[in-house]
């Protein structure tokens, strides 16, 4: 299938956003649009304010000055329209799979409680926990709890889902299949959708494109169409063109 070159509308736009925490600048008048449909995969060194300007996008932290939209509406706090995936999971431990999804529903007064309860079942199904919906959090693996946070985030239909470092407590072989599944749901509900990552691979490989920040005070120091064919197979991550790539953006956060 060839590379999707539809000009996507702005849904997300962050206008000259800076966050000054005290005497610590962590953004410096950062704009950045993300496209409609678009995965914008944002990378950099730590400390750079990805995480900052995820929680901005959110609604978790208010800017010192700028202004960041959804939709053409100022960001003023957090919102439905946005789900938020973290590093760590952040379930309810006294909550199966299923009633910790059913719990994200709650603030739904327009559905039954039936309704949400077949919600939870098919979000759950799409990221791969058939018989697991009764299990507790402590019954399953770091990977598995982190889909049924995907599940969460996926069950009320938000417009943008932000992922802050979501599969960075991972061994290597749960990532890529954290990875390989994120692609997979992401053709099929083909939301806005943000990662923050260290790992350019990572972002490479599911992105169609990846902004690198400066250190801080983060800056946007450049953005990189990836051109490569969706939906992703990880064979492609032996390709040339994603070696380019990669070998772009490394060299360039090296540089700083």
């Amino acid at each position: 299938m060839a590379t999707d070159t539809t000009v996507r509308a702005p849904k997300v736009v962050v206008d000259a956003v800076t966050k000054r925490f005290g005497e610590v600048t962590a953004l410096d008048e950062v704009s950045l649009v993300l496209g409609d449909r678009e995965f914008v995969s944002v990378v950099g060194a730590s400390g750079c304010g990805k995480s900052t300007l995820l929680s901005v996008i959110a609604g978790l932290e208010a800017p010192t000055d700028g202004i960041a939209s959804i939709g053409g509406t100022e960001i003023l706090g957090p919102g439905r329209d946005r789900g938020v995936v973290f590093q760590t999971s952040t379930l309810l431990p006294w909550l199966s799979a299923l009633d910790n999804v059913v719990f994200a529903l709650d603030g739904e007064a327009d559905m039954t409680r039936r309704q949400r309860v077949d919600r939870a079942r098919d979000v759950l199904h799409q990221v791969g926990l058939d018989g697991f919906e009764r299990s507790f959090p402590a019954q399953l693996s770091g990977g598995m709890q982190q889909r049924v946070a995907l599940a969460r985030s996926l069950a009320y239909g938000p417009d943008v889902l932000l992922m802050d470092e979501p599969f960075g407590a991972l061994d290597a072989l749960t990532r890529r299949t954290m990875q390989e599944l994120l692609t997979q749901v992401w053709e099929q509900h083909r939301m806005t959708v943000m990662l923050i990552t260290h790992d350019i691979e990572e972002a490479v490989f599911l992105s169609d494109r990846v902004v690198a920040m400066t250190p801080r005070p983060g800056k946007v120091a450049a953005e990189f169409t990836i051109d490569l064919p969706r939906p992703r197979d990880p064979e492609v991550i032996g390709s040339p063109e994603f070696h380019g790539y990669y070998a772009e953006i490394l060299g360039l956060i090296h540089r700083g």
